[in-house]
């Protein structure tokens, strides 16, 4: 029998390698950047086009490379960073496996310009799947640029599960803020497109925090730093008022690179606990400066996850830092550290402690903390008693016209017999069967509606059916390409983070076909003109920033349905909530709504509206002897 085991051509093995560290456009922009740092640039240029799928370019004036090491960088495992095992534990810079630019050469069409900066020539070089086809002297400027076109056209089957531009866009977004964020002292311009989304001139950290995410933090920045022998942490933390419904604000940097951590993050926002409106997501850019020697960074291709070799003294340091920084600043109640071991004997000592800071005085008079704010339909086990604050107050005597049907809808509309038949197995009902008439519904725990039947009872999950009834409402208006818009009497400006800033220009034309009139204002601002009529009593700010955050995490988000996840998103966030008091003409509204959908046996996600109990049922259980 002949030997079946051989070695991978080259070409084979680096597209393997690419699928773990090239996984969509933002990894490139990623590896290009971190390397543009590491070469000693004070300048970078992002140019993208088609949210990365056309073109990535890096333009640098680093250091520059020899025509050697130009050919050397697209070899798998060669590094300018390791020379040895023991570097492995003393580094501060960012790459050092040598895998990336053979990853993204792999799999994309590369041009690399450079030149060193004593040299009056650089070298270009053009590589096609790990193929070089050309490299020669050219003349370029001092520095490096590197444009990698076509990503994944090679790989049709990678290029097909890229999600859309908006979520491509947002993921670059995100890995450029990282690189900016953590090297404030350079200067960055970001262009997508043909247009600058930003442009960053150097500074320190407060500045660059203030350039991307604007003028208005610049007040509400409060500043962290706090040192020790074992571990050093600065940045800055924001003031309650800055926190946002949607996450994306909160940055940690270990030796300047960012890295994701749960646990960490749980002790920053334990700091704020009684300062913040439920759901709501303090800011934070922090950097943790630890000795190599004491992580490891060589857990995951991206980097971004990383071992520490005592998280729990890091964890209680961060904690503190956070509390000490906002009572210093008259944000949160004075913290009494004397019967707290100090920073110093919790790293060097390593005394731990379950128990938290102690807290002086008592929490916070926040009556506003909950206003504007309300259950997400993704939270699971709502307190079925809890009311909703936001809500309370409303006139839902009025609630009728949110659920007028137009003529579209009238005429779409199957009857109600036909409708019942999908949940009456054993006989057809007619229209009667629906007591509605006879038998007012009732609401239990403000949560459920309960009504009856010929043939026994339903109860009805007010939150999910009325999910239901907006999501196919939200298609129509897709379908017919028409909604109706209330225009505000004072158009409201809402600025959000750079990367929910480009999300939401992408999804602009589809709101307005919902009846969201909302236009770009320049930067990260958006100014609001409209809202569907029965969204108009609605906080507009925390409207869009939990559309995003929904649209953002919905469970099928990879799919390229765009428009259903849109009517999911919306329809969740602006559904009646667990809590919310109905009077009996609103409840039978919604009842005769659920029963007119095409689909209402379940909400958007697939779990039940509502449950049937017949008679015979319910006979069974009372023939139970105890």
């Amino acid at each position: 029998m002949s030997d079946l085991i051989q070695l991978l051509p080259d070409a084979i093995a680096n597209q393997i390698a690419a699928g773990e560290v090239i996984q969509r456009p933002a990894s490139v922009v990623k590896e290009l950047l971190e390397n543009s740092v590491d070469s000693g640039a004070k300048n970078i240029k992002l140019i993208i086009k088609d949210a990365g799928r056309t073109l990535v370019q890096v333009v640098d004036d680093g250091c520059g490379m020899s025509d050697t090491d130009a050919r050397m960088c697209f070899e798998r495992h060669a590094t300018s960073k390791i020379k040895k095992i023991e570097d492995l534990f003393s580094l501060y810079t960012f790459g050092f496996r040598g895998e990336a630019m053979a990853s993204i050469a792999a799999v994309a069409q590369v041009e690399l310009k450079t030149q060193l900066h004593d040299k009056e020539l650089g070298t270009i070089l053009l590589i096609e799947g790990s193929k070089v086809i050309l490299q020669e002297p050219t003349a370029t400027n001092p520095g490096t640029s590197i444009s990698v076109k076509n990503l994944f056209y090679n790989v049709p089957a990678r290029r097909n599960f890229l999600k859309s531009n908006a979520i491509e866009t947002k993921h670059i977004i995100d890995e450029f803020i990282h690189v900016a964020l953590a090297n404030p002292e350079i200067f960055f311009s970001f262009h997508h497109n043909g247009v600058e989304v930003y442009h960053l001139k150097a500074g320190n950290i407060r500045q660059r925090i203030v350039s991307i995410f604007g003028k208005n933090y610049n007040e509400k920045l409060v500043p962290i730093e706090e040192l020790t022998d074992y571990v050093s942490v600065r940045g800055f933390i924001g003031k309650p008022e800055i926190s946002k419904k949607t996450r994306g604000e909160q940055f940690f940097f270990v030796n300047n690179r960012f890295i994701k951590n749960n646990f960490l993050n749980y002790a920053i926002t334990k700091a704020y606990e009684g300062l913040l409106a439920e759901k709501n997501f303090p800011f934070y850019c922090l950097f943790i400066t630890i000795e190599p020697g004491a992580i490891d960074i060589n857990v995951h291709p991206t980097k971004q996850e990383i071992k520490f070799e005592d998280e729990k003294s890091i964890y209680l340091l961060l904690n503190a830092a956070a509390k000490h920084g906002l009572s210093q600043y008259s944000v949160t109640p004075t913290i009494d550290f004397e019967h707290e071991a100090t920073f110093g004997q919790l790293v060097d000592e390593r005394i731990y402690t379950e128990q938290p800071f102690k807290v002086v005085t008592s929490k916070m008079n926040n009556e506003n903390a909950s206003k504007g704010s309300y259950y997400s339909p993704f939270d699971k086990d709502v307190p079925p008693t809890q009311q909703d604050e936001f809500l309370k107050g409303k006139n839902f005597e009025d609630w009728k016209q949110l659920y007028e049907l137009d003529e579209q809808t009238e005429e779409r509309a199957i009857t109600l017999k036909s409708k019942m038949d999908l949940f009456q197995q054993e006989e057809e009902q007619s229209f009667s069967d629906f007591e509605g008439e006879q038998f007012e519904p009732i609401q239990l725990h403000n949560r459920y509606i309960l009504t009856q039947i010929k043939s026994g009872i339903i109860l009805i999950d007010q939150n999910k059916a009325h999910q239901r009834i907006l999501f196919e409402r939200y298609l129509r208006n897709f379908a017919i390409q028409s909604a109706s818009t209330q225009q505000l009497l004072f158009p409201k400006s809402i600025e959000l983070n750079s990367s929910d800033a480009e999300l939401l220009k992408l999804l602009l034309p589809d709101l307005l076909v919902l009846g969201l009139h909302i236009e770009f204002f320049g930067g990260n601002t958006f100014v609001i003109h409209g809202m569907p009529p029965e969204l108009c009593n609605e906080n507009e700010t925390i409207l869009i920033e939990k559309l995003l955050e929904a649209y953002k995490n919905s469970a099928d988000i990879e799919t390229n349905e765009h428009q259903q996840q849109i009517a999911k998103a919306l329809a969740y966030q602006t559904a009646i909530k667990a809590g919310q008091f109905l009077d009996k003409k609103s409840m039978q509204l919604l009842i005769d709504e659920l029963f007119a959908c095409e689909q209402p046996t379940i909400n958007p996600s697939g779990w039940l509206t509502f449950v049937q109990y017949n008679f015979d049922d319910i006979e069974r259980k009372f023939d139970q002897k105890i």
